[in-house]
């Protein structure tokens, strides 16, 4: 007899929450074996084994777009390893891209930390002053500056 499974029990098996299983099936990306007489869903083990190839492939950092075409290129009869690199290489982009802005967001820290201890002495945060000046809209900058030019 092939096991099946109810949505709370496949989410108990796989460790996630149920509104996880909900989310993928509304993504499309799993499916209920069918209904019971009660019009509950139940999952054979094929949804437990796809579940866990979704979490596999978001943990490794593929998208849910991704992860669509790898369970395509999967149930397909052809290699897929060609149309899995493109997949990887565009990750790998994007994860560049992260990296950048990351190292960037780093960089203005390490700024914002300097600044912030040299002005300590002074009583006031330069970094709080910099940020409320940089938040303020476009209008308010410009009336902010003609302020201080008027001033000198």
């Amino acid at each position: 007899m092939i096991k099946s499974y109810t949505i709370g029990e496949l989410a108990r098996r796989a460790e996630v929450p149920t509104s996880t299983v909900r989310y993928y099936e509304r993504a499309g990306l799993l499916r209920p074996a069918g209904r019971t007489a009660s019009n509950y869903r139940f999952y054979g083990e094929d949804a437990f084994v796809r579940l866990r190839f979704i979490r596999t492939a978001q943990a490794a950092g593929f998208t849910l777009g991704d992860i669509t075409s790898l369970l395509e290129l999967r149930d397909g009869t052809a290699v897929p390893c060609r149309e899995v690199q493109v997949l990887i290489e565009a990750r790998l982009d994007d994860v560049a891209k992260q990296l950048e802005d990351l190292q960037h967001v780093q960089e203005v820290l390490h700024a914002s930390l300097h600044i912030c201890r040299q002005a300590e002495a002074k009583g006031r945060c330069e970094v709080i002053e910099n940020l409320k000046l940089a938040s303020a809209t476009p209008a308010s900058r410009t009336a902010r500056r003609g302020k201080k030019i008027n001033k000198s």
